[in-house]
């Protein structure tokens, strides 16, 4: 049996070139156009970082406009918030923002080129039809490919209003489609921030504080400009950067750099932060975030109190592709190329930071090679934007490895402690937690589940402001808390004596009937999955393996998982993990299904391995030999399971992950006995010497 990775595929033209139509193009609107030759262009807007919207958007517009996906050519849009609006990835909140604005850009397409056939044939519209990229006359069977209609139809009046396709009727979404970049992607074409290059161009590399909370006292750079290719040495900010002609000669010369630093507010350790935690979690200065019931009381009159806190490190976003930008910063104005997953901002920060107006500044996007939040922030863009109006020169900023462990901005440590106030027929009457995180803002969700099913009810938060660099990490704070929150529900529901789902759902269903406050999550729908995953892992009945089960809402979607944890010489091994998504309705299958398995991998890995500690200020794991992140033979089989409820889609590029942590600790303790309160796990007494990629 064979397999082509680029088969059935819509084309994708070359997304390091200037973004280019045929002379005889018809432009419709801001998302598509028809050339003579039937072949029909259609510009994705927003940053590709592996959650397949390049693939997804088109479909989307291709559905209402009835086109052929074989002649369908994917082009990358350049920023433009005038054509695009809402031009960004992040929050898994792509797809729902666009939803109706891309069926509406292909309906109204489609519209036009009917009423050109229309025009043509002299017949009412209402006697034709679009379909595969033709408009047909029902009665006689003629019909007009949309390039022949093309150019009429583009000089038609855009119409005012348009009729969508009944979902029922799609034909592309919910298929499974190849990304439309497979075959770059294997062929290795020019497609990411890396690749790019512009004839003339210089290359930087910045040396930067090795140490948070540090700055520079001196710089001795006579070795480093000596050096062969090495054009200029220059210092802005708390920032070296060494410029030359290519990146091998600019690594070694850093290499030579004599730079040394002083101290600039605190220097924290991984040590100190326990001792933070400690103390803050016992403060009297949290800020409430929810409070629901008589809490104290409910507490005093519990028959059992329940009590258990959970921690995790900072984290890197370690995207396969460090963090790089490309600058041209001219008199008349600036060029801006690379990825990034928030270009507007990027634009008008840049805008701000050289003291002109965004209107001057281009900015041409590049497919990601992983963001994760990472490049949710503009600093690396900034980089090359200032240097190349110092240098007068166009420049590529790129990031090592290194620089992008020891540099970045990671997802904030934090712990948390929950408790729980049981009555004598192990009811939960009162429920408490309190975060508190390293420059996490909020680390709580107040109105998540199980806020709204519990009486008496109290969340609240504490941030320590930390010299360390944090940012969104995938799925910003549910990242941990999800696991922190199940793997505590599930203690709980032992201690209540019942079984872990049904204890979830009888809260589920006690919100439903009585809820106390506001319900922000929608009670059918997170039913809905722990049913089906219930049901799919055949929950309870298999005693060859031990079952942990976790579900969350996130990012407007819901998803649960069941992971199967079986002993091999007395160690656990993970074997499989059941996942039932609700999404809406899925666009892309093959797309869906990935993000799906992705996002259980990911906060597998993070889970198990994922360990950023400091020293002095300064990052101890500087590269993948001493940061571990999970292998291809250590990730178990996963099926994935999605509702059809077919609501407008609601974002996935998220809500997998978060559920992962819990279901597998939540297997583990069945498996041998013991709790898991901190990530990673392999950190763990209970966890040592256990090869958890070990297959039965």
């Amino acid at each position: 049996m064979g397999f082509h990775w680029s088969n059935a595929e819509a084309s994708s033209m070359k997304v390091l070139k200037t973004a280019s139509l045929p002379v005889d193009d018809a432009n419709f609107n801001s998302y598509l156009s028809i050339s003579s030759d039937n072949i029909i262009t259609i510009f994705s807007p927003n940053p590709e970082l592996g959650q397949n919207i390049k693939t997804s958007f088109p479909m989307i517009v291709a559905e209402e406009l009835e086109a052929d996906w074989k002649n369908v050519k994917v082009i990358q849009a350049a920023l433009d918030t005038k054509k695009f609006e809402r031009q960004l990835t992040g929050g898994s909140g792509a797809i729902p923002h666009s939803w109706e604005r891309l069926r509406k850009a292909g309906a109204t397409a489609k519209q036009m080129l009917v009423e050109a056939a229309a025009k043509r044939w002299n017949v009412s519209a209402a006697s034709l039809k679009a379909e595969n990229s033709f408009v047909i006359d029902v009665a006689s069977g003629k019909k007009l490919t949309y390039g022949e209609l093309a150019t009429e139809a583009s000089s038609i009046a855009v119409p005012a209003d348009v009729k969508l396709k009944d979902k029922k009727d799609f034909k592309l979404i919910g298929t499974a489609v190849h990304n439309v970049d497979n075959l770059e992607m294997i062929t290795g074409k020019p497609l990411y921030g890396l690749d790019f290059y512009r004839e003339g161009m210089l290359f930087a590399m910045i040396q930067r504080p090795p140490a948070f909370g540090t700055k520079i006292k001196s710089v001795d750079s006579t070795a480093a400009k000596a050096m062969s290719g090495v054009v200029d040495v220059v210092t802005f900010k708390n920032n070296v950067a060494i410029v030359g002609k290519s990146t091998w000669q600019i690594n070694k010369a850093r290499k030579v750099l004599k730079v040394e630093y002083e101290k600039e507010g605190n220097i924290e350790s991984t040590s100190d932060h326990d001792q933070i935690f400690k103390e803050l979690l016992n403060s009297n200065e949290a800020t409430v975030r929810r409070k629901d019931g008589d809490v104290d009381a409910a507490f005093k009159s519990a028959a059992k109190v329940i009590s258990r806190e959970y921690q995790c490190p900072f984290l890197s976003h370690s995207p396969m592709e460090p963090m790089n930008f490309f600058a041209h910063v001219r008199e008349d104005g600036v060029e801006l190329v690379g990825p990034c997953q928030l270009p507007d901002i990027s634009r008008n920060e840049t805008a701000k930071l050289l003291g002109i107006a965004p209107e001057k500044i281009t900015l041409e996007l590049t497919r990601l090679g992983g963001g994760f939040g990472r490049r949710l922030k503009s600093d690396y863009v900034l980089e090359a934007a200032e240097l190349s109006s110092l240098i007068k020169a166009p420049v590529k900023v790129i990031w090592t490895r290194e620089d992008d462990m020891t540099g970045g901005s990671y997802r904030p440590a934090v712990r948390y402690r929950f408790e729980a106030a049981l009555d004598a027929g192990g009811n939960m009457i009162g429920y408490k937690l309190r975060g508190v995180g390293m420059n996490a803002g909020n680390p709580t969700r107040e109105d998540n589940f199980p806020s709204g099913a519990v009486d008496n009810l109290l969340i609240d938060s504490i941030e320590h402001k930390s010299p360390i660099t944090t940012g969104a990490w995938r799925a910003p704070i549910t990242n941990f808390l999800a696991y922190a929150e199940q793997a505590f529900l599930d203690e709980v529901a032992v201690e209540a004596k019942q079984d872990p789902i049904q204890f979830r759902l009888n809260l589920l269903e006690r919100a439903k009937k009585n809820p106390v406050g506001a319900i922000k999550y929608d009670i059918d729908r997170m039913k809905s999955v722990i049913e089906l995953a219930k049901e799919k892992s055949n929950w309870g009945k298999n005693k060859k393996v031990h079952q942990g089960f976790s579900v969350y809402f996130s990012h407007r979607s819901y998803v649960a998982q069941v992971a199967e944890v079986a002993m091999k010489n007395g160690k656990p091994m993970i074997q499989k993990i059941y996942a039932a998504a609700d999404c809406g309705i899925v666009i892309n299958l093959s797309g869906a299904y990935q993000q799906v398995k992705g996002g259980i991998v990911d906060g597998m890995g993070h889970a198990l391995f994922g360990n950023l500690t400091f020293k002095d200020g300064a990052v101890e794991q500087k590269n993948y030999n001493n940061y571990r992140l999970i292998r291809f033979k250590e990730v178990p089989e996963v099926e994935v399971h999605f509702v059809n409820n077919g609501i407008d889609p609601t974002g996935l590029g998220e809500p997998a992950l978060p559920p992962t942590g819990g279901a597998i600790a939540n297997a583990i303790f069945k498996a041998t006995g013991k709790r898991l309160y901190n990530q990673p796990f392999n950190k763990q007494e209970e966890m040592q010497g256990v090869n958890l990629g070990e297959k039965l």
